[in-house]
């Protein structure tokens, strides 16, 4: 079983160590999330087509998951449990003994994805006898403040790495420059001060890749359009943002 990070989206942030880990794959796995993302299923299809063509391609419908549940925690835990068991049934039904599966992780598999617990998940069952290789990818945090051309920090102060879901939690003096992952909401529009700086991108790496920085009182209305509109024309959005303290 291989974990191959593919980067954020860009074709050319593939590196060579992904290229040549999907050379003898047998089957790649995806899951399939639906019309509305319909985009990224087709975005890891092409860059089959370019680095590995003709491999199979086994495509299976995400279990559905509550998105705004009493107990996200385990919600998310139950949600990873079905995809595993509806991944390791389809593997046994499709892959040969000594066969190779992979799975093509957007950006790093270290790095706020799932994928990994799901393979761990797979391997405590049993049923697969599994010998899992990790390939790392480019991360959209990297993407970001190279788009930029920043530094995430100013000299000597720290880096903290955080969801939306959790960036009002992030306790004082790891909030002096913050790299904000799956923020659906813009949680800094309630937590940043207007003197602070935000470097925001969306479809990084990509034709669609959208920059906006500045004072966080000065740029804050136009991320929020932006952002909308870009959902609503391409139906989809991957964002990330750093935040730092004025």
């Amino acid at each position: 079983m291989r974990v191959i990070g593919i980067g954020p989206g860009g074709a050319r942030q593939i590196t060579l160590q992904a290229i040549d880990a999907m050379a003898d794959v047998d089957v790649f796995v995806m899951l399939d999330k639906g019309s509305v993302k319909d985009g990224l299923l087709q975005a890891r299809r092409e860059i089959l087509d370019r680095h590995a063509p003709g491999r199979r391609v086994l495509a299976l419908t995400d279990p559905p998951r509550d998105r705004h549940p009493d107990d996200y925690d385990a919600e998310v835990r139950r949600w990873h449990g079905a995809r595993a068991a509806l991944i390791e049934t389809a593997l046994l039904a499709e892959l040969t003994d000594g066969g190779v599966a992979a799975f093509l992780v957007w950006g790093d598999p270290a790095l706020y994805d799932s994928t990994l617990r799901i393979v761990d998940d797979l391997a405590s069952r049993r049923a697969l006898d599994l010998s899992v290789e990790v390939i790392p990818g480019v991360t959209s945090a990297s993407a970001l403040t190279a788009a930029h051309g920043i530094v995430a920090n100013r000299v000597g102060e720290p880096i903290h790495i955080t969801t939306g879901r959790r960036l009002a939690d992030t306790p004082s003096g790891a909030d002096t420059n913050q790299i904000v992952m799956l923020d659906a909401d813009l949680t800094f529009r309630h937590t940043a001060e207007d003197d602070d700086h935000i470097w925001w991108g969306a479809y990084l790496g990509t034709d669609d890749e959208i920059l906006i920085s500045g004072r966080v009182g000065d740029v804050t209305d136009e991320i929020v359009r932006v952002r909308a509109e870009a959902r609503e024309r391409i139906g989809w959005i991957m964002d990330i943002y750093l935040l730092r303290k004025g």
